[in-house]
């Protein structure tokens, strides 16, 4: 059988439909403001209660929290992508997301809206000359209310449909309740930031050069705060007992030691990626058979490769090995049927997106075949070669098997096809689901002769751990979608 080489194209242009209609700020699918009043800072020692513009960014999931550390791994992704395979994106949407091409890829008007949400996030200019950084808006007193984004109900004690609450970096565990997470510093957060903006100012020169230059300002700003304050900044939690819980932070350094190198040539950015990279040359769930929520993330890192493209032969060699060992470790699990070595974590699509990247990038690096099967394997899980024979993406492939009650208030109320391009959480170890707290599956198990294993899947609109589109998980696919399309 031949496979045309065309299948995948417009598959990157897909992933944006979802991205489109997570938007906060004004949302192209209601045509309105959404959450227009964000934010009041809280958990800061001197402005609490103060107000903040952070209007914009995307929501998490079908929860609308949004994070710093899931948005600049997104944006940095949209731009990756669109540096590599220009030729994957097309322009048929305007920069607020309608229909109506503007002359800029329809990803760069994407990756810019979550820049611009960023640079919000930290306001590094700030007048009072304080280095104030930002790293989540709301917190899972969200959950209370399954509402549209336009009426969100959420009460965090100012009154619904009001009010949220912005969480500066502290470098200190934070939970304004009985929980609390265990940050120890900020350069996991600083590290994203500085990445993305450096990568933007690089890609967005020729369309605006006064936001640019105020991208290129921000990043060096937070690539010295993230030196500064080693260690990690997680996301905070409220009322549940459940956070990001983040524990590297050596990879998000490399990764912005790496951009500014590639902004400005100076051969010390270049020295910190190296000297990073060799602490962790492998992401550390890669072998593992599981690992706490978003313990290792991103789930891929990306410096390796950004290392590679700038470095000298001896140094590409080098990082080209952290990813081959990386990879043989997840091959080294992958003796079932499917070929698939990741650990059935929460999100753990994310993982298997992360891991066909990885391999891919890898292979560009060296033209080493060795891990294509299992890149392809895990790319054929995505879209339906797995136990439930489902793909993992809303309306993705056109025609196929697809989920038709994904964990979504929009698309409960306005259909799967505000959805479309979304991909979801991913099946979890079966002792996960079943601790998992307000879980209910609404309709009878139609997989339930799949669901007999070690690990389940659900298409049910009850089920947020497995049965959930994910903001960042579809982000993450961009690159590899953008590479596969032949335009």
């Amino acid at each position: 059988m031949r496979i045309g080489r065309g299948v995948y194209a417009g598959a990157a242009d897909t992933l944006l439909y979802y991205m489109r209609q997570q938007r906060s700020g004004w949302n192209p699918l209601f045509q309105t403001w959404v959450h227009n009043t964000d934010a009041l800072i809280v958990d800061h020692p001197t402005r609490t209660g103060q107000y903040q513009n952070v209007q914009g960014g995307w929501a998490d999931a079908a929860d609308y929290l949004q994070y710093v550390a899931t948005s600049a791994h997104a944006t940095f992704m949209m731009l990756m992508a669109y540096r590599d395979n220009p030729h994957a994106f097309a322009d048929d949407f305007d920069a607020w997301g309608r229909p109506g091409g503007n002359r800029i890829a329809d990803v760069l008007d994407e990756a810019r809206h979550g820049l611009e949400w960023l640079a919000k996030m930290f306001p590094a200019d700030d007048s009072s000359g304080e280095i104030l950084m930002f790293n989540q808006l709301a917190d899972d007193r969200d959950h209370a209310f399954w509402d549209l984004p336009p009426t969100d109900s959420s009460d965090y004690g100012w009154g619904k449909v009001s009010w949220r609450p912005v969480y500066p970096c502290t470098g200190k565990p934070q939970g304004l309740f009985t929980g609390k997470n265990r940050s120890d510093g900020m350069a996991s957060t600083a590290g994203k930031f500085a990445s993305a903006f450096a990568l933007g100012s690089l890609l967005l020169h020729e369309h605006d050069r006064a936001f640019t230059a105020l991208l290129r300002n921000k990043a060096f700003l937070a690539y010295d705060l993230g030196k500064q304050l080693p260690g990690v900044c997680q996301t905070a939690p409220g009322r549940a007992p459940y956070f990001y819980e983040e524990d590297n932070w050596v990879d998000d350094m490399e990764l912005a030691a790496a951009q500014l190198y590639a902004l400005t040539g100076r051969e010390q950015y270049m020295r910190d990626a190296l000297e990073f990279a060799a602490r962790e040359p492998v992401t550390p769930w890669m072998g593992a058979d599981t690992a706490r929520h978003y313990q290792w993330f991103p789930w891929h890192n990306n410096g390796h490769h950004e290392i590679a493209r700038k470095a000298s032969p001896a140094d590409r060699a080098a990082v080209a090995e952290y990813y081959r060992r990386g990879l043989q470790a997840v091959v080294d699990r992958a003796g079932n049927g499917f070929r698939v070595g990741i650990p059935f974590i929460w999100c753990s699509n994310n993982l298997m997106a992360s891991f066909a990247t990885q391999a891919l990038l890898y292979r560009q690096m060296t033209g080493d075949d060795r891990f294509r099967e299992y890149e392809t394997a895990a790319l054929d899980w995505l879209l339906g070669v797995n136990p439930w024979g489902t793909s993992m993406i809303i309306g993705f492939p056109n025609g196929g098997v697809r989920a038709k009650k994904p964990h979504s208030v929009v698309a409960d109320r306005l259909g799967v096809h505000t959805q479309l391009g979304g991909l979801l959480d991913g099946p979890v170890y079966r002792s996960i689901y079943q601790n998992l707290q307000w879980i209910r599956l609404h309709e009878p198990d139609e997989y339930a002769r799949f669901n007999t294993g070690f690990i389940v899947y659900h298409d049910d609109l009850g089920d947020y751990s497995t049965n959930e589109p994910i903001m960042d998980g579809t982000a993450n696919l961009s690159y590899l979608f953008a590479a596969m399309a032949r335009r």
